[in-house]
């Protein structure tokens, strides 16, 4: 008798290819003593890949692409300028880098980690943005921290 397949209900869907990006980048950023958060919500319907606060409380924002039509589909990228210090672009190492806009910096990265390639340009947040996003970031981050302990508070 052949055993039939079996599907298991609560395997997880493999995450796609900018996930696998945003995992190594996320590795890239704690490498370099960066707090990262995935998926951060900031204002209105901008939703950044991966933020992150440095040692010194300096913000960056990484918005990670697995090929050329996803950043085409991409026209909100140049609202998350506002919302850190520094922007970069994270990529697998087959993405044509070419048609990246310049002044930002450039991650290579996949699943398992990341490098900088080129440092982004640094454009300090004001002070009171600055207060607002740290605020809103720790908050987002003990939020998701909590429903991993108790998802329906």
């Amino acid at each position: 008798m052949h055993a039939l397949p079996f599907s298991d209900p609560c395997e997880t869907v493999p995450p796609q290819a900018g996930q696998r990006i945003a995992r190594g980048v996320a590795r890239l950023m704690c490498s370099h003593g960066f707090a990262p958060v995935l998926e951060m919500p900031l204002a209105g319907k901008l939703r950044a890949d991966v933020m992150a606060i440095g040692p010194k409380g300096e913000v960056w924002i990484v918005e990670c692409k697995s090929c050329r039509a996803d950043f085409r589909a991409d026209r909100k990228w140049q609202g998350y300028i506002g919302y850190c210090d520094r922007f970069f672009w994270a990529v697998g190492p087959d993405f044509p880098q070419e048609i990246l806009p310049e002044g930002c910096g450039l991650i290579l990265a996949d699943a398992f980690g990341g490098e900088i390639m080129q440092m982004a340009s640094e454009t300090p947040l004001a002070a009171a943005r600055r207060k607002v996003v740290c605020r809103d970031f720790a908050r987002h981050a003990a939020l998701r921290l909590l429903a991993l302990r108790d998802p329906s508070p």
